[in-house]
């Protein structure tokens, strides 16, 4: 049995593992061999494959990134592009393909599982916000850097009395912006799922004003959006291969608007690529090396057009298409860390 394993889209500590997982469960178990492929789709396009024993996956499980090496490239833009992919899947004599990856990599998993081409998920993102799984590799360790920073704002707001704007990923959920504002005693916090009013944050901050604080944390999610909008602020026009426009700006737009209104000294922090960087936690590492050990047992089980999930610390499997609508942020979360704001 051939397999050939990608890692596509934005990298995310967590990686490593789950390459070192499928590839040592693959080897020891069943006698596999393994061809990674290099950047993604990018790589099954160009034909840029390359043999993993056990020896190319030693050593890898604290390091953050992928040795794989990963792009946003997307064949389903292109009919050229798919075929040159089912062409080098062919050429490479790949028997099944493992994609670790977001709901773009996923998508495209799920598409050539319906051209009949056997794959195999394994979910990842810093946002955990695919449908089908509890939480995603990378998210705790997103979650622990954003903490930490908020953590070191705090030092600083409350000597200067001021308000403190920290930008975190984001795009379409605030997973991340929930869990780290509400371990990092954020006073307010700002999700795509609830549209909010200048007005509101401000009236926080001044609510803390009464109580003798003169300092407040704000936590904004890179998608939240003004009430009065319905467009995401951007960096600038560009978008990636998947349509997603390149946000950044909001917690910026924050930070000035409640300087105007309130006449508040306020600063702005943008976290940014830091999140996705560097080393995964304990909890990433043991749950990326479980959905890799998981994905080489469905290839054995031959399910395929599944991904590995975890569900109530359970490795389960799901189809991929679960994994491809948005999981938005649990509301009675959120609403226990509306508790502490203000």
């Amino acid at each position: 049995m051939n397999v050939g394993i990608l890692t596509g889209g934005g990298d995310c500590p967590g990686l490593n593992p789950a390459i070192r997982g499928v590839v040592r469960r693959s080897i020891e178990s069943y006698d596999y061999n393994i061809l990674g492929i290099k950047n993604g789709w990018d790589g099954v396009i160009k034909g840029d494959f390359e043999p993993l024993t056990l020896s190319s996956v030693s050593g890898i499980i604290h390091r953050g990134g992928t040795i794989l090496g990963t792009s946003r490239r997307n064949p389903l833009k292109k009919e050229e592009d798919m075929n040159k992919v089912k062409e080098n899947l062919k050429k490479f004599d790949i028997d099944v393909l493992v994609a670790i990856g977001g709901d773009d990599t996923l998508s495209v998993a799920n598409a050539l599982w319906e051209m009949q081409m056997p794959c195999v998920g394994i979910p990842k993102t810093i946002d955990n916000d695919l449908s089908g799984t509890d939480y995603t590799f990378g998210f705790d360790t997103a979650v622990s850097i954003a903490t930490d920073a908020i953590d070191r704002l705090h030092t600083t707001a409350e000597s200067h009395h001021r308000v403190m704007v920290i930008e975190l990923m984001g795009r379409h959920t605030g997973w991340i912006a929930v869990f780290a504002g509400l371990a990092g005693g954020a006073d307010c916090i700002l999700i795509p799922e609830v549209p909010f009013f200048i007005k509101d944050v401000i009236g926080l901050i001044n609510k803390r004003k009464s109580r003798g604080k003169n300092f407040s944390i704000v936590v904004v999610a890179e998608g939240a959006k003004p009430e009065e909008t319905d467009d995401y602020i951007t960096q600038n026009d560009r978008v990636d291969d998947f349509g997603h426009k390149i946000l950044g700006g909001i917690g910026e737009l924050v930070s000035n608007l409640i300087e105007k209104e309130s006449g508040i000294e306020t600063r702005f922090t943008k976290l940014g690529h830091i999140q996705r960087g560097g080393t995964p936690t304990a909890f990433d590492r043991v749950l990326a090396t479980r959905l890799g050990v998981a994905a080489a047992d469905l290839i054995n089980e031959k399910k395929f057009g599944y991904m590995v999930a975890l569900r109530s610390n359970k490795i389960i499997s799901v189809p991929i298409n679960e994994a491809l609508s948005l999981k938005r942020v649990d509301m009675e979360l959120y609403d226990i860390a509306k508790v502490f704001f203000g």
